[in-house]
């Protein structure tokens, strides 16, 4: 079984200013999302969705990954990254959690950017137009949170209502000026702070 793609769509997005402020250096996020039609649909309640799973979705993940790295200059240039499914109102959510949540389709975009990490992710229902909306963190360092990003772009008509939007997600770097510190300063901040009043 091949995917019935029915377009791929890429979204570049450049922060140059942040605050006002230049940013040292810039940040692009890059994403790619895959419209293609839900191979469930019209089937009623599947119960068994491996079959599935196993002949669309690295199909998937190899394409959408080869589409995606040349935005960035290849997988050496990523440090966060994220995915997102939204199906269109004929789906289960289970359908678009199928096709993203499986290591047939994550790890190719893990290989592309040599981590073993999770992938942060959205997933949802919705129609055309929806925004296609997913958190990005860092490859090899989840506490980051100069890295905890969000990207945002639409597709005005996908998802149909047998369709489901696929999409991942890179970034160059973290926030412009991120200045917050991570769990792991707070940590030792308020185990300090314990210590004084204790």
């Amino acid at each position: 079984m091949q995917p019935e793609v029915r377009k791929y769509v890429a979204h570049i997005e450049d922060t140059l200013i942040e605050g006002g402020k230049l940013a040292e250096h810039p940040l692009r996020i890059a994403a790619v999302a895959a419209v293609l039609k839900n191979p469930w649909a019209g089937r009623g309640f599947v119960e068994d969705l491996r079959p599935e799973i196993h002949a669309v979705a690295p199909i998937l993940g190899e394409e959408m990954v080869g589409r995606l790295m040349p935005m960035v200059g290849g997988g050496g240039n990523v440090e966060a990254f994220g995915k997102c499914a939204i199906v269109g109102t004929n789906g289960e959510i289970e359908h678009g959690s199928a096709l993203i949540h499986t290591l047939r389709f994550g790890n190719f975009l893990r290989d592309a950017v040599n981590s073993s990490e999770f992938i942060s992710f959205t997933n949802k229902r919705g129609g055309p137009g929806n925004s296609i909306t997913f958190p990005l963190r860092h490859i090899t360092k989840p506490g980051a949170r100069s890295h905890f990003l969000t990207t945002e772009f639409a597709i005005m008509d996908a998802p149909a209502a047998d369709e489901i939007v696929i999409a991942i997600g890179v970034a160059t770097g973290g926030r412009p000026h991120a200045r917050i510190g991570d769990r792991f300063i707070d940590m030792e901040d308020m185990a300090r702070e314990a210590a004084a009043t204790s």
